[in-house]
């Protein structure tokens, strides 16, 4: 029966078996499951492109057809008038990117530390350090845009997690820290203040303190790997602490968040102060009870819940968000 169910799942249980080593009837579907996912994520972008090509030859084609409807004047006009707008875009982009770049600035002499630990990529599949890597690549973008934007580390940036990230478009002048180092050795003169914050931990943070250095785990464990940054703190001798999220909404399933959620929370937290809010705008419906999915209504003003799926699907409007705002900035590292 395993056999035949392996036949009619092709190529994808193929794939399945050369990553799923070792791991659980369960744990394998999920990852299948997984991976079903991201070629669909990846047939969909494919179809947006063609569409976006479609629309731009359509519009192309409606531009000539009015210039060709018009006098020679009258396209002299239009064309200048294109021509003032498309100066004025550039423009404004010009100083959206000089605004984001002082507030990059400011936030590595006096922002809030946070460190994104890449060290456990040799226990994701390709898929998941692939989607570990649009995470970083929003954390980043959504970062850049607030206005007081945290100081963010990237620790144990090597190996296919450091060339995955090293393929983004404007990475090289991302303002931000990045380091091959791990952060015990990056941060050694400050590991009194160094704070993992894992839902495993009995403690619970009730505010930030800007002398710590919060380290959020970079992994996408498919509920693979569970305890295992709460473990790798107790070894290294470091505080771990907790998210307040249960002294504020009930959860449906575990208090596991994933990267971009976590660093998302914690910058809505520096300006709002308020982890109510931060929580209710960030963490998904479909991970919170009903009363509590009712209630966030309220809190964001009727706007609809962003399920971790949509926020997937953001990932390429950021990343063009991204690349605008560093492709004339210069290295701050």
């Amino acid at each position: 029966m395993e056999g035949r169910d392996n036949e009619e799942k092709g190529p994808e249980a193929e794939e399945g078996r050369n990553y799923c080593g070792g791991l659980s009837k369960s744990a394998q579907k999920k990852l299948l499951k997984q991976q079903k996912w991201e070629a669909k994520k990846a047939e969909k972008k494919a179809l947006e492109k063609e569409q976006k090509k479609r629309e731009g030859e359509r519009k192309r084609k409606e531009w000539e057809e009015r210039l060709a409807s018009v006098s020679e004047e009258e396209r002299g006009k239009l064309i200048e008038s294109r021509k003032s707008l498309r100066k004025e875009r550039m423009e404004q982009r010009s100083e959206e990117r000089e605004r984001n770049t002082e507030r990059l600035s400011r936030a590595k002499e006096c922002g809030q530390k946070i460190v994104i630990d890449l060290e456990f990529s040799h226990l994701m599949t390709p898929a998941e350090i692939n989607s570990l890597v649009q995470q970083i690549m929003y954390c980043y973008a959504v970062n850049k845009r607030c206005r007081e934007p945290g100081h963010l580390w990237l620790t144990g940036c090597k190996g296919e997690m450091g060339t995955q990230l090293k393929r983004l478009p404007g990475f090289d002048n991302w303002i931000i820290e990045k380091e091959d180092r791990s952060y015990m050795e990056a941060l050694e003169d400050e590991k009194q203040n160094l704070v993992y914050l894992t839902a495993d931990s009995e403690n619970v943070v009730d505010d930030l303190d800007s002398s710590k250095i919060y380290i959020v785990g970079g992994l996408v464990d498919r509920n693979r790997w569970k305890g295992i940054t709460m473990k790798k703190a107790e070894e290294q001798g470091i505080q771990t602490a907790k998210l307040p999220i249960a002294n504020y909404l009930n959860m449906s399933s575990s208090q596991v968040l994933t990267v971009n959620q976590v660093i998302e929370i914690l910058l809505k937290f520096l300006e709002t102060k308020n982890w109510k809010d931060s929580f209710f705008q960030v963490i998904p419906q479909r991970k919170r009870c009903q009363a509590d999915s009712e209630q966030s209504q309220q809190v964001k003003g009727g706007e609809n819940g962003i399920d971790s799926e949509e926020k997937n699907d953001q990932f390429e409007s950021k990343k063009q968000c991204a690349q605008d705002s560093t492709s004339q900035a210069p290295s701050h590292d």
